[in-house]
């Protein structure tokens, strides 16, 4: 690999933030994480404010696993501000959640969701689960890199 691959989770429970960080390690395919603890911090960091003020925003996450259940922000409003905005509506966004209830699938693809995925909770599923969503997403997937809008 040329540059490295980011992928932005945003997830609250530390136990799956691990568990989805081993399972990527073990495959090889991303070479760097962001973790957002909550909407919020995953706002600002795609957004640059906060504690990333000053980060360059033309260098975004080639991915997004995004929960919906988080506090501060939850997370469909942190799909809805992904997709409204033309810097980041581009980045593949990919639902992983405890949550199979039909209404919840349904808002996460009205909302722009590119994929919705019920976390497993066995280990081996979820390690397979990880694999093909990390090959598919990070290896064959073509992606295209919005340049930033200029500042003023």
């Amino acid at each position: 690999m040329n540059e490295p691959i980011e992928i932005l989770l945003v997830e609250d429970n530390p136990n799956d933030v691990e568990l989805t960080l081993r399972a990527f390690a073990r495959q090889k395919l991303c070479t760097r994480f962001q973790v957002a603890r909550d909407g919020a911090e995953a706002l600002d960091y795609l957004f640059g404010h906060g504690a990333y003020v000053g980060r360059d925003l033309g260098q975004q996450p080639k991915l997004v696993l995004l929960d919906l259940k988080l506090p501060k922000v939850d997370g469909l409003e942190v799909l809805r501000a992904i997709k409204s905005d033309p810097q980041t509506q581009l980045i593949p966004v990919v639902i992983l959640t405890s949550s199979s209830i039909e209404r919840d699938i349904l808002a996460g693809y009205e909302r722009g969701a590119n994929s919705y995925i019920v976390k497993p909770v066995n280990y081996d599923q979820f390690m397979a689960m990880v694999n093909a969503l990390g090959t598919y997403w990070l290896k064959f997937n073509q992606t295209v890199v919005v340049a930033p809008l200029p500042a003023g």
